[in-house]
């Protein structure tokens, strides 16, 4: 399709599979990554077609966030789809973590999470718009933020707000003609999480496993395709049926 398309966080797991399905489809993607150089570089040569990008950037603060953007937009001559999956997590259950490290903790997470997201959604949506172009801006966002997420609960609470931030930036965005949607996966078999991924996790599901970064990038790239604009403002389930709402 040739669209110009910005993955954060594509380094490796969901962000890299996902990087990997527009590339297959013929975009040009601007593969960031925030301090895995080596596992960014790698993932870069692994794409298909040509044209690509590799942007280094630190989206935690609205400077970073600019920056990554602007570099896509110099790479590619603009973002016509944005794919918010840059994140962070760390656990803090509250019952055995100090009052120091429970702050550190949701201030972290929120400010790659929602803060970043929000500064990158805005500063890619402005150039669409500038470009008049009809752009797509996909969250991925978790079932943690409707199933709770007891020992990670900034990391649910952000992706509740990331899914909030998402809806109401598609009903001010469709006048423009950009649609914006999320999807909340649970447990994917990522090398993040590979630690928590037990039999009885996998047993969450009927279908008896875990997604794979590729059953999400899937969704991703359905929801940022031409045939998905209306459904703008949907928060897909990628879940396995193992969270039903």
């Amino acid at each position: 399709m040739d669209r110009a398309v910005l993955v954060t966080g594509a380094s490796r797991g969901i962000g890299r599979a996902v990087a990997e399905r527009f590339a297959a489809d013929g975009d040009r993607v601007a593969l960031h990554y925030a301090s895995r150089r080596e596992a960014a570089e790698e993932a870069f040569a692994a794409l298909a077609g040509s044209g690509h990008v590799l942007v280094q950037g630190d989206v935690r603060t609205p400077e970073g966030a600019a920056a990554v953007v602007e570099a896509a937009v110099d790479g590619l001559g603009g973002v016509d789809v944005l794919v918010n999956n840059a994140a962070a997590n760390v656990a803090h259950p509250l019952d055995r973590t100090s009052f120091e490290d429970w702050q550190a903790a949701w201030q972290g997470i929120m400010e790659v999470n929602l803060l970043g997201a929000a500064h990158i959604s805005y500063c890619a949506a402005r150039n669409m718009i500038e470009r008049a172009a009809a752009g797509r801006i996909v969250n991925i966002g978790s079932r943690g933020a409707f199933r709770g997420e007891p020992d990670h609960p900034a990391y649910g609470a952000s992706k509740a707000a990331l899914h909030a931030m998402g809806q109401s930036l598609a009903v001010h965005l469709a006048p423009y003609g950009i649609a914006v949607a999320s999807v909340a996966p649970g447990f994917v078999g990522t090398e993040r999480v590979a630690d928590r991924i037990t039999e009885d996790v996998e047993q969450q599901s009927p279908f008896g496993r875990v997604a794979t970064p590729q059953d999400v990038a899937a969704a991703v790239h359905y929801l940022a395709s031409p045939d998905a604009v209306w459904s703008s403002g949907a928060v897909l389930d990628v879940n396995g049926a193992s969270h039903l709402r």
